[in-house]
């Protein structure tokens, strides 16, 4: 259930990405995020090794499409880069090869681990550097998923003494303690954050008039509106 983050908002931001007629790379961002969600929730229903590369895998692909998406901020519209889109495939497949042969959980944490260090060098330059105002966005996006990592380690070095905890705990209690799946929770949230970070710096550029709104003032979504005629 915890999955559902990483699912329903990106396919709506989806959507409103077509409906925007916004650069098909922020609908890959999007759609990548939630196949990880749909990897990491068969991965979770089964317990099998094939499901969990669908699971693995994916965070690879989607962290590659975010850094192409955070480093093509300031290009005109419509340029790809090859050099880097080149990159980017050339890494997902070596550390996929690799990964199906070598099978060690912390080869792929290091891989993973440095395409995120790429993503904040890159956010902390631009709410810096070019668009200070968009500082709340970054950091509460870097914020949640640290707090997310954090969790996670917290769950896989104390796993005995939180299950002999929740043994003890009533169900519904109990379910709140169960820190893997608040790792769902908040790196969802923070890849979703940082998606419209990207996407906001990217409609900057572009001269467009882009707004964070909240629905039911909880959850938030851009509005992006096309610049101002002259």
């Amino acid at each position: 259930v915890s999955n559902l983050i990483f699912i329903l908002p990106p396919i709506y931001g989806a959507i409103q990405t077509y409906k925007d007629g916004l650069e098909k790379r922020y609908l890959a961002a999007y759609l990548c995020l939630t196949a990880v969600g749909l990897g990491s929730w068969c991965f979770h229903m089964t317990l099998k090794y094939e499901m969990q590369l669908l699971d693995e895998l994916p965070m690879i692909y989607s962290c590659c499409v975010f850094v192409y998406c955070l480093y093509e901020c300031f290009k005109y519209k419509n340029t790809v880069n090859y050099p880097l889109l080149f990159l980017l495939i050339t890494y997902s497949f070596i550390v996929s090869i690799v990964y199906l042969n070598l099978k060690e959980p912390v080869f792929h944490q290091i891989m993973y681990g440095t395409l995120v260090s790429i993503i904040v060098l890159r956010s902390v330059y631009i709410v810096l550097w070019v668009y200070p105002w968009l500082r709340g966005l970054g950091y509460t996006s870097l914020t949640v998923f640290l707090m997310g990592f954090f969790l996670w380690n917290v769950d896989n070095i104390f796993c005995d003494k939180l299950r002999a905890l929740r043994e003890k705990m009533p169900p519904v209690v109990g379910a709140v303690t169960q820190f893997h799946a608040w790792w769902h929770i908040l790196t969802g949230l923070g890849s979703y954050l940082h998606i419209l970070l990207s996407l906001y710096t990217r409609t900057l550029f572009l001269k467009h008039r882009p707004k964070v709104k909240f629905v039911f003032g909880i959850w938030p979504i851009l509005i992006v509106e096309p610049p101002k005629k002259l």
